[in-house]
């Protein structure tokens, strides 16, 4: 009644449409709760009376179904809560509109019908309701008098199973006859019926159960009806439907075998003789990838790989021989992500079927593959480039050697680049499939076609090795705690560990690939290269890449990787890689070999055989660690750093001792220095391994990887030496050698062999044709040798020439610096002077050596000597070796007293040491018998030698012009006596003075300067003490005074030389009875004024004045002191003849401009004692033109004010006499000068000592040179 009511009252918003959706005649009777309480209001009870009612039109049922349906999305629940009150309501509204399914032709309304039903079914979940539909549903499809009509009752079942699963378990169960009716609909030719049969039976085989009970009913009737009604489908539901079926059935083997069988069979079957209608399924899908429909290629991609799935050899070979492949590698091309991933699916499962490759399917599709990938790269669909890569990485697995897969080099590069930007991609699941692929890509049959793009595979790998770097070089986060994050630090790991094996794997292949291509010389460059351009794209190049970037960051990466795990696959290839590379660069293999032997591999390689390959275990890691260490030890032996090369026998047997012991080492340092400690009986291949493990240790010492304890090693290595002398062996060469050298370096300073393991080790040496067999260079191993006494004795003459031909540090730098500022010595020769310090006696072995060693080594041990004596000058060792190079000089003057030069090409190097030893004697020192001795045999052996024997006569007048002038008075005379009682030596002088004015035959000279100085001091000494001459000496004064006027270039020590003995000839007046001055041919009668000045005259005392005054110019410092000199003398000489000219010559107007060059440095530069000296001669002779009274009193204030204790000693006697020389003319001068003089008494002490020798004797250029002899 209030419906009622409120139908009759006044008119509201809304109320024509409330109206509609009411049955007005029937609404007053229903209960009020039918009807809902939310918009639209609708009625139940007026939905289920309207809806069959006849009289209501079309329309309006499609409007209230429409709201209905609305109602039942928006508000379910409350309208399942009305339905629920009575499942008789439920049932009937059912049956309701299943017979306005059925009664309907409106297709929309039909379809609403069905959705409504549907949601009413699923939403009610009644199994009453449920039976009561499909019981309808049975009905329907049995009464039907045509199939026509039955496209509702089909439709509906296959959405009811879709909604419902379980329903289609119980539609074959309980409702099995349908399966016919089905039969007919599928047949019906009408599409539509035969789409929703299809999309039914699609339904129903997505159920395991009913599958298996319909297999029966697929194999007889639906196979060969299904496949027929695909190929001829026009509608795309129907083929849709069609292809949802098959993918159900391509699900279970069963059903793929029925298909394909059937398949085969029709394809077997002659076309003549063959069912009609009847075809493949893989012709079938083959037309429809070639449809241009997306979706059906990609479902028919699809269904191909679910047939694949479940065995792809056997199979794929139907899909091949319909040419399926050709086709999916143009779909490759397609804009569509969905259909190339599916392309790459289907391809790869194709892809391990051999008749996919042998029919040339990857040859015609490898362009469209690399495309593909080129394009999906671009893309941000990262599971489309890991199918493409994926594929491509299987074809270049599985592509047959015999089949090119690129035929040309251009699309070997494209394929390259694409890899290259796979490789470097951001996802890390991308990269690793690109490194896969590289893998695969990097092997020779890919890389064959001419010309070999070397360019393109460096970039490639240098892409894939920063990637790896990249990922390894991310920090790992180790800060968060618990298991989870400690799994995740695992899982990270390993995924590097993962991604670092497959970038080594593609890196060996690399490697592998530069191995064959050595025996290929169309591959060793590229032949379009242009002769004249740079041949960079070789194979050595690459090559020499490999190496490099194996250095550069393989090893890192592996080393940094090892801190964190150990995988003994990873290991296997990274040391699989380092064994390749010996092979690839043969060049360097001894400078890589030496870097990881110094990097520690030895060790890490024995630690991984220790660690995994005990007993049998990982067989393949322990055969390459084995090899790994074969070739690293035969390329180390071969070329050793710091022993001799091993003959070609020695070689063989230690390569043989290697492959058959290193095998069998698999124990951790300790357990191996037990071994070789064992004092038991040792067997052949125990012995074996024994050795193996020494010359382990031995080459990773030498390289400075000391992983064992040397405590511990030093002491098995005695253990294994007298275990080999009591069992009567002797040990390989190169055995030995590491024995020698391991004990040298390990052993303690405290530490010493008993006598057992001494005479052990002499016993070995005696057995050896030469030390050099078993030498290693080390400072150690000389102390070792040097030592004990019963190895010094009869092997240290030996040890320490081979000490000093491996030597490599030279003193050479450090001959000529002064001790005050000695640089810091090499290790090496630093240990060698420790030796020597504690064993002087030893250098007694080192002269013998510098006599009878080759001259390179003879000479290493005299710079060596050199720079001991002059940085040891507390080592007294002079007696030692001045008595035994006494010994030395007269056996070699007995045995080669002819001709001492054909003696030894040594013996200039044992004459020098001579020299320093004499320089190193102090000034005042007496000379002692022995000297005496060496002095008369040196000056024996100089007269026995031509002035052309300058190595031998340079060192020998060095030492006697040394011994000269660094002894005492009483010596000079009796060392002077001794020397010129050598007749040959004063005629060999003679012969060296005449040639200093031939340009041809003349000697060095350095030698000159020796000769010259030589004579002068002879006739000092013999004028001075009166000794008795046995041989005069003729000099041409003409010649000596053109030398001093027309001077050679670059020749200021001979011209100081020559000066020198001038000035000596002076003082003496040319009276010395061992010096005779000849004029050079005939001469004319002399001028009246030049008897008084003879043998000189005028003229050549003015041309010498000139030629004094020109070397002055020079400024030359030891030049001008012996200028000065020569010029007092000569002044002196005239003043006594004639005092004008003398006077003359001191006023020459030159004087003062020479004596103002020599001030121009301005300042207290006249503070020199050659200036001093040329300003005291001028005072001297009155010369007021060069130095005018003025000018000395400036210079006696400026001396005054000057700090006299910073001036050297020469300096301070110079100003000396200069102030003696003002004093003494009368000069006038205020009181400064008493005053100086007082403080240069003060000084006198030290005014009027000599100079200490290493301030006085010097070697200039290989000359021995006294100061004070140049310059007084």
């Amino acid at each position: 009644m209030a419906v009622r009511e409120a139908a009759a009252g006044a008119p509201q918003p809304g109320r024509d449409e409330e109206a509609a959706l009411l049955f007005e005649r029937a609404h007053y009777r229903h209960d009020p709760r039918w009807l809902l309480p939310v918009p639209p209001r609708l009625c139940l009870a007026c939905v289920l009376e309207l809806l069959p009612e006849p009289g209501v039109s079309l329309v309006r049922k499609k409007h209230v179904l429409s709201c209905f349906q609305d109602v039942l999305v928006r508000h379910a629940s409350l309208v399942m809560q009305l339905m629920a009150q009575d499942q008789r309501v439920c049932i009937h509204f059912i049956n309701m509109l299943f017979g306005l399914l059925c009664s309907v032709e409106d297709g929309s309304v039909a379809d609403l019908c069905i959705e409504v039903l549907i949601q009413l079914t699923t939403q009610l979940k009644l199994e009453q309701t449920i039976h009561c539909l499909l019981d309808e549903c049975h009905k329907e499809l049995c009464n039907v008098p045509s199939m026509r009509g039955s496209l509702a009752t089909l439709t509906l079942l296959g959405k009811l199973v879709d909604a419902i699963p379980t329903l289609a378990d119980k539609l074959v169960m309980e409702h099995g006859d349908l399966m016919e009716h089905l039969l007919r609909g599928l047949v019906y030719p009408n599409e539509g019926i035969q789409a929703s049969v299809c999309y039914l039976y699609g339904k129903l085989y997505s159920s395991p159960v009913a599958a298996e009970m319909l297999s029966g009913h697929f194999r007889e009737k639906l196979c060969p009806l299904f496949l027929s009604i695909l190929d001829g489908a026009q509608t795309k539901e129907l083929q849709i439907n069609c292809l949802g079926l098959l993918r159900q059935l391509l699900k279970y083997d069963l059903f793929v075998s029925m298909i394909m069988n059937k398949s085969a069979l029709v394809e077997s079957t002659d076309s003549a003789e063959g069912s009609p209608g009847e075809t493949s399924l893989p012709l079938v899908l083959k037309k429809l990838l070639l449809s241009r429909d997306e979706i059906l290629q990609v479902a028919s991609a699809h269904c191909i790989t679910a047939v694949l799935v479940h065995s792809p050899a056997k199979h794929a070979p139907a899909f091949i021989h319909a040419d399926i492949p050709e086709f999916l590698f143009e779909h490759l091309s397609s804009s569509s992500e969905v259909l190339v991933w599916s392309s790459y699916s289907c391809l790869i499962l194709l892809a391990e079927e051999p008749l996919f490759f042998s029919k040339c399917h990857t040859v015609y599709g490898i362009e469209s593959v690399v495309r593909s990938l080129q394009g999906s790269l671009r893309m941000n669909n990262t599971e489309l480039h890991k199918q493409g890569l994926l594929l491509f990485a299987e074809i270049l697995t599985r592509q047959p050697e015999e089949i090119k897969l690129f035929t040309s080099s251009a699309m070997c590069r494209d394929a390259s680049h694409a890899l290259q930007e796979a490789v470097s991609s951001p996802v890390l699941e991308v990269a690793a499939e690109a490194v896969k692929a590289t893998s695969a890509f990097l092997r020779k049959d890919h890389q064959s076609a001419p010309p070999v793009q070397y360019g393109e595979l460096r970039a490639l790998l240098e892409a894939m090795l920063n990637r790896c770097a990249d990922i390894s070089q991310t920090p790992l986060n180790r800060r968060s705690l618990g298991h989870a994050s400690s799994r995740d630090l695992e899982k990270t790991i390993l995924r590097r560990g993962k991604f670092l094996l497959s970038a080594l794997e593609g890196f060996r292949n690399a490697c592998r690939l530069a191995v064959e291509f050595q025996s290929e010389p169309s591959a060793q460059e590229n032949p379009f290269t242009a002769p004249s351009a740079k041949k960079e794209d070789t194979l050595e190049a690459f090559s020499e890449f490999l190496l490099s970037a194996c250095d550069s960051l393989c090893i890192p990466m592996v080393m940094k990787h090892l801190e964190q795990a150990a995988h003994p696959a990873l290991m296997e290839v990274f040391l699989s890689i380092l064994h390749s590379l010996f092979v690839i660069v043969p060049h360097m293999k001894e400078k890589f070999s030496k870097k990881l032997a110094a990097s520690s591999f030895i060790r890490l390689t024995l630690e991984l055989k220790a660690r995994f390959c005990s007993g049998l275990s990982h067989s393949a890691l322990n055969q390459v660690c084995s090899s790994f260490l074969y070739y690293l030890c035969i390329s180390l032996l071969s070329a050793p750093e710091k022993t001799g090369p091993p003959s070609q026998e020695e070689l063989s047997a230690v390569s043989e001792l290697l492959q058959h012991g290193l095998p069998q080492i698999s124990s951790r340092s300790p357990e191996s220095l037990d071994f070789l400690s064992d004092c038991q009986y040792v067997e052949g291949s125990a012995r074996q391994r024994q050795y193996c493990i020494l010359l382990l240790f031995y080459l990773a010492y030498i390289h400075e990887d000391r992983f064992v304890s040397e405590a511990e090693l030093f002491v098995a290595v005695q253990s294994f030496l007298l275990s080999l002398q009591d069992q009567g062996e002797r040990p390989p060469l190169v055995v030995f050698r590491a024995s020698i050298y391991l004990l040298a370096v390990c052993q303690d300073k405290d530490d010493a062999l008993n006598e057992a393991v001494v005479s052990a080790i002499r016993k070995f040496l005696e057995g050896i044709p030469d030390l050099h067999l078993v030498y290693t260079h080390h400072p150690l191993l000389l102390r070792f040798f040097l030592l004990y006494p019963e190895l010094m004795s009869r092997f240290g003459h030996r040890v320490l020439e081979l000490w000093f031909s491996w030597e490599e540090s030279s003193c050479e730098e450090l001959d000529d610096v002064p001790s005050a500022g000695q640089p810091t010595l090499p290790a090496s020769l630093a240990a060698l002077f420790h030796i020597l310090r504690s064993s002087p006696s030893i250098l007694l072995i080192l002269l013998d050596l510098i006599y009878s060693s080759p001259v390179d080594i003879a000479h290493k041990v005299l710079m060596v000597l050199r720079t001991f004596l002059r940085r040891n000058e507390d080592v007294q060792v002079g007696g030692l070796i001045r008595g035994h190079f006494l010994l030395i000089l007269q056996h070699l003057l007995v045995e080669h007293g002819a001709s001492p030069s054909e003696a030894s090409g040594n013996l200039p190097l044992l004459l020098s040491l001579l020299s320093l030893v004499q320089l190193r004697n102090e000034s005042e020192r007496e000379l002692d018998s022995m000297a005496m001795k060496l002095l008369h045999q040196v000056s024996k052996l100089c007269g026995k030698c031509s002035p052309t024997d300058v190595d031998i006569l340079q060192p020998s007048f060095n030492f006697l012009y040394w011994s000269l002038h660094q002894t005492t008075p009483g010596s000079q005379k009796r060392a002077a006596a001794v020397l010129l009682s050598s007749t040959a030596l004063i005629e060999l002088l003679e012969k060296m003075l005449a040639l200093t004015w031939t340009e041809e035959g003349s000697p060095k000279t350095t030698l000159l300067c020796s000769a010259w100085l030589l004579t002068a001091s002879f006739s000092a000494q013999q004028h001075d003490g009166s000794l008795q001459v046995h041989q005069t000496l003729s000099v041409e004064l003409d010649q000596v005074l053109k030398a001093l006027s027309f001077p050679k270039k670059k020749a200021a020590l001979l011209s100081a030389a020559i000066l020198c003995f001038l000035r000596t000839a002076l003082q003496q007046s040319f009276s010395s009875a061992l010096v005779v001055l000849v004029p050079s041919g005939a001469q004319p009668p002399p001028a009246p004024e030049d008897i008084l000045l003879a043998p000189l005259g005028t003229s050549q005392v003015l041309s010498l004045v000139i030629g004094l005054q020109n070397l002055l110019v020079q400024k030359d410092p030891l030049l001008s002191h012996a200028c000065v000199g020569c010029l007092e003398a000569l002044l002196d000489y005239l003043h006594a003849r004639s005092p004008d000219i003398a006077l003359h010559v001191a006023s020459q107007p030159w004087n003062r401009f020479l004596l103002f060059t020599f001030l121009d440095a301005g300042g207290s530069s006249f503070l020199r004692p050659e200036i001093l000296r040329l300003m005291t001669l001028f005072v001297r002779f009155q010369s007021r033109s060069i130095l005018s009274h003025e000018e000395v009193g400036l210079v006696l204030r400026s001396a005054a004010l000057a700090d006299l204790s910073t001036l050297s000693n020469s300096t301070l006697r110079a100003l000396h006499g200069f102030l003696l020389q003002v004093q003494s003319m009368g000069l006038p001068a205020d009181h400064s000068i008493a005053q100086t003089l007082q403080v240069l008494e003060g000084l006198s002490p030290r005014g009027s000592s000599a100079q200490s020798p290493l301030q006085d004797m010097l070697c200039l250029g290989g000359v021995a040179v006294s100061l004070s002899h140049i310059r007084d």
